[in-house]
């Protein structure tokens, strides 16, 4: 493949978005935590560690954009191996956090995880001869799909492993499907949904017990709903002001800096920041699907899609936690939630979408 023309045509607008979302995340980071520690902890620091996160994010995304995306697809079997072996090595050798093995070597393995699935679901629908995808298809790709987010959902880590999902589930609809195949998914889940209650452990029922009436367990799990939906409503229409928030610096809010962070914001910024916030991510989303549109070939078009529909996926269930329309999950907030391995997962996708559109003009 002919080297794209210049930098010039890199997507500077999705970078200057980006990079915006970023710092309203540090700001409230620094708002939240300024002087936030416990017995055990000290979270005044976390501010500045995220701006090291993002210095380094930038450096690996221009690294992911610089490699032709064709390339890393050919070697997608090689990416996916290590990616299963390392699943397998965390679930043995994994840091133990609240119940749950996580980490490996201070890497959330599963979040790197999710580039290689958007890469593994684009060279194999963009290597169909067909218009539309088989039965047989859908088999073998729920299977490469399915082995990384059995491992991750066995961690135990269901949020994370459903965010595998819906970049099969998009890469399929675009590809093409027939309504038999789509009637019978459909039907297969909605009959395995009451079996997957018993497969489930006893925290994760709880959540969704809670996620239905959190004053059923008001002082346990359903204390975070609660008390981030009263910073919320806390906020009004303009905010409180930054740390200024009663719910987050009276410390009601238990880690208001990472998963809860958009409740926080609310509180501290109101509705009108909150629109402007939600704006900025619609605007993030259409410059991605910009770039679909654009891209030079099938490939591209997935692996745009792919990011488009994770990050989405991402916003969706993390805002609808913080005013108790989703049950409580960890899936952190794109770009704003403090976190080194989400951040750097997500700039690498935003990589992958820049990969494709300084390919756009190649003949």
């Amino acid at each position: 493949m002919p080297r794209y023309r210049s930098y010039r045509d890199f997507d500077w607008p999705l970078l200057i978005l980006t990079l915006i979302i970023c710092a309203l995340g540090v700001l409230q980071i620094y708002s939240a935590t300024h002087d936030y520690r416990t017995a055990t902890h000290d979270y005044r620091d976390a501010w500045w560690k995220q701006i090291l996160y993002i210095f380094i994010a930038l450096g690996v995304m221009w690294i992911v954009a610089s490699v032709d995306y064709h390339t890393l697809m050919a070697q997608t079997p090689i990416l996916y191996g290590i990616s299963v072996v390392a699943l397998l090595a965390t679930l043995i050798l994994g840091k133990s956090v609240a119940g749950g093995k996580r980490w490996l070597f201070h890497l959330q393995v599963s979040e790197f995880v999710k580039i290689v699935i958007i890469l593994v679901v684009a060279r194999y629908l963009s290597e169909l001869k067909r218009n539309e995808v088989s039965a047989r298809d859908l088999f073998k790709l729920g299977g490469l799909v399915g082995i990384p987010t059995a491992l991750v959902v066995a961690q135990p880590d269901f949020s994370t492993g459903a965010t595998y999902i819906p970049v099969l589930v998009v890469g399929v609809l675009l590809a093409g499907i027939q309504w038999r195949h789509l009637a019978a998914i459909v039907l297969a889940c909605a009959l395995a949904a009451p079996v997957g209650w018993f497969v489930l452990k006893d925290f994760q029922k709880d959540r969704l017990l809670t996620f239905r009436d959190p004053t059923r367990d008001a002082q346990g799990r359903g204390y975070q709903v609660i008390q981030s939906k009263i910073a919320v409503g806390d906020g009004g229409m303009w905010g409180r002001g930054v740390t200024r928030g009663t719910q987050t610096q009276l410390r009601f809010l238990p880690l208001p800096h990472t998963d809860f962070i958009f409740a926080v914001f609310a509180e501290e910024h109101g509705f009108v920041m909150v629109v402007v916030a939600l704006g900025l991510y619609f605007l993030l989303l259409m410059q991605i699907v910009q770039n679909a549109q654009t891209a030079p070939d099938r490939a591209g078009v997935y692996i745009s899609m792919g990011v488009a529909t994770l990050l989405l996926f991402h916003i969706l269930v993390n805002v609808g936690m913080v005013v108790g329309d989703v049950p409580v999950s960890g899936i952190p907030l794109p770009l704003m939630s403090a976190g080194g391995s989400n951040m750097i997962s997500v700039f690498m996708m935003l990589g992958l979408v820049n990969n494709v559109r300084l390919r756009r003009f190649v003949s």
